[in-house]
């Protein structure tokens, strides 16, 4: 049987099967260590470790689709994977393709999926995420980033761009602040649209997230993702006006409340909060 894309999902099926082997190799061997464990212990230590790939390590393929990617997953041999698809007809597909993979081809929506009751032990993420669902991917892995300490993905150009950003930079946001407190990112390559059937309208890039060795900001995170998604929300605005409605007019005087949003770095906005906290 064949597959084609649907408009409904935001398909775009990858068809150059270069571009993906080099997504899959983006998960390098030593992703294969339980990275989760080993952030633990580096937390609890306040140290870096060194220590050398061992066993398999558990790998989310979002959307597989025709299974492009798949194949070159499937191989690896330090990694067991698992695929999550929405698309009934796509499952049919793999299960014919993949008769191995059967018990780990999840059929659902990945944004209503319950990764930590899945994956306990940690889960790295990979795909080529549909368009209209990129970001909501992206801030699902900021809710589960105790367990996710990887995600190498396929993305619009234009939010790859954003998320990579740095302060100062237009496309610097939400998404910036929030993905660079966590994970070390790294914009990979641009892919250009002539490799999809369909081809989208714009290019594509691929971008990998490496958590960082700690889980959580030395501050109020709840309140932190507020003051970033305020602030940004009117981003024209100074802070002072921005945050109003978190810290009323002319409450606290500081210096960091006379910039804009993008020109504050992350632990400045990890030092607004926890300002901003104190007068709570």
């Amino acid at each position: 049987m064949d597959i084609y894309p649907k408009k409904r999902y935001g398909q775009h099926f990858l068809t150059d099967k270069n571009i993906a082997d080099k997504i899959v190799k983006s998960i390098e061997p030593m992703f294969a260590i339980n990275l989760v464990e080993c952030v633990r212990e580096c937390t609890r230590l306040k140290t870096s470790t060194n220590r050398e790939p061992q066993g398999t390590h558990n790998v989310l393929e979002i959307g597989p689709g025709k299974g492009i990617l798949t194949d070159y997953l499937i191989n690896r041999k330090d990694i067991e994977l698992h695929a999550i698809e929405i698309d009934t007809e796509a499952i049919e597909y793999l299960h014919e393709k993949y008769p191995n993979l059967i018990n780990r081809l999840i059929k659902g929506d990945f944004l209503k999926f319950d990764l930590k009751k899945y994956f306990p032990d940690g889960v790295t993420i990979i795909g080529n995420f549909p368009y209209n669902i990129s970001s909501q991917i992206f801030f699902k892995t900021l809710d589960n980033r105790d367990i996710v300490p990887v995600l190498v993905s396929m993305v619009q150009k234009e939010v790859a761009e954003r998320i990579a950003s740095l302060p100062g930079s237009k496309k610097y946001g939400i998404l910036s602040v929030l993905l660079q407190a966590y994970y070390r990112v790294e914009y990979l390559f641009t892919v250009n649209k002539t490799v999809f059937q369909p081809q989208p309208d714009v290019k594509s890039a691929v971008i990998r997230l490496t958590r960082h060795t700690i889980t959580r900001t030395d501050c109020n995170e709840k309140l932190f993702f507020q003051v970033v998604k305020t602030a940004f929300n009117q981003r024209r605005k100074i802070l002072s006006n921005s945050l109003k409605s978190l810290i009323g007019r002319g409450k606290i005087e500081n210096e960091i409340l006379k910039k804009r949003p993008e020109q504050l770095s992350v632990s400045q906005f990890i030092e607004l909060t926890n300002i901003i906290e104190k007068y709570l």
